[in-house]
């Protein structure tokens, strides 16, 4: 039962990562005007942050 909680939460959680990519963009412009980051780091902020958002969706809709 386990695997196949797993599963449902990686399936759930990838298609929530087209919803979640602009809440991440306004997340990391808040943190760019709050704090000093480089450029360079931009889109991995952006990626890490679309991947962390969607993987919450997806636990919230497997478990609640």
């Amino acid at each position: 039962m386990q695997q196949l909680d797993i599963v449902l939460t990686l399936v759930f959680s990838i298609v929530m990562l087209i919803f979640m990519i602009f809440p991440a963009m306004k997340i990391v412009e808040w943190l760019e005007s709050k704090v000093d980051i480089p450029g360079k780091w931009h889109n991995p902020l952006l990626f890490s942050t679309t991947l962390f958002l969607s993987l919450c969706i997806g636990l919230f809709l497997q478990f609640a």
